[in-house]
């Protein structure tokens, strides 16, 4: 029996009213955790940078995500421009923090959806969504009319408003947050995101309330949480206090990918603990406590 993605079993009334909410709260922004309450439908900007319209760096098919999503065909990857964190060491700080990309409509949007899923993608993967999913939607209302049928990823920095992904309900099968620490003080610094692990521990509960468990079926995913964790030197991540976390309030069937790519790009040389590349025995602690916690399903 095929799978029908969530979004396709609401009705044209449902998505509609999903949207207009949402884009409603672009009025005085509280799109995101920061509530910079300006008026992104007036074209102001915020912390994130983006107005009203989608702002788009690329769209492909990408072979370098988690297997279950690349498959043999690809991951449908949609790169949007901007972002509501910013990481001083972010690999794709171009995008998120330079703003390269440019401003698209929503039809264009739709179209990139299209296009992805007539390559033979396995789903459409929204990078950095948080701070454009108003825009996300009201495209999303114009795929499906052209067709489109295949997952969306919410694939978001784990900085996101409950309230508003109680509103996604319904709209997203999978979703692939970061936990990027346990420690406020780091996320600050690193990131400028304040209370950042009781944001993201929030947003973590609704997004497996809504979809559950990882299921894969003839090894690609096709609904449910994948969490990645970025070891980062010296324990800054706070690891052991992520993987509790999970544990203990999501699940130990949690697909979780405990990544070991941290370089020290951009900003990162003005910081000496964390202007170095991780050690594999840094890693190696990570994997080990996930194994004694008991998770079932860990990628590296």
């Amino acid at each position: 029996m095929k799978f029908v993605p969530s979004y396709l079993k609401l009705s044209k009334n449902e998505l509609r009213e999903k949207a207009d909410r949402l884009f409603e709260m672009l009025k005085e922004c509280s799109i995101c955790p920061r509530l910079c309450k300006v008026i992104r439908t007036n074209g102001q900007k915020g912390f994130c940078k983006v107005g009203c319209y989608p702002m788009v760096y690329s769209y492909t098919p990408h072979f370098g995500e988690e297997d279950i999503l690349v498959g043999r065909r690809g991951s449908g990857t949609i790169f949007f421009t901007g972002c509501n964190i910013s990481c001083v060491y972010c690999q794709n700080y171009e995008i998120s923090q330079l703003m390269r990309g440019k401003e698209v409509d929503f039809e264009t949007l739709a179209d990139m959806m299209i296009e992805l899923q007539d390559l033979g993608c396995h789903n459409i993967n929204f990078v950095t969504p948080t701070h454009q999913i108003p825009q996300i939607l009201k495209s999303l209302e114009v795929a499906i009319e052209k067709g489109l049928n295949i997952p969306l990823v919410y694939n978001s920095s784990g900085y996101d408003s409950t309230e508003v992904l109680k509103i996604l309900d319904g709209i997203f099968d999978i979703y692939m947050p970061d936990i990027k620490y346990s420690n406020n003080t780091f996320a600050e610094k690193y990131s400028f995101a304040p209370n950042y692990f009781e944001i993201a521990k929030s947003a973590v509960r609704e997004m497996y309330r809504q979809v559950g468990d990882l299921v894969v079926e003839n090894g690609i995913a096709l609904r449910g949480l994948i969490v990645r964790h970025l070891v980062l030197p010296k324990g800054i991540a706070g690891s052991y206090e992520v993987l509790k976390f999970i544990s203990e309030e999501i699940s130990t069937n949690t697909f979780i990918n405990i990544m070991k790519q941290y370089r020290p790009l951009f900003k990162a040389y003005k910081y000496n603990e964390i202007s170095r590349r991780i050690y594999e025995e840094e890693l190696y602690e990570v994997v080990n406590i996930a194994k004694e916690m008991g998770f079932k399903r860990i990628y590296l």
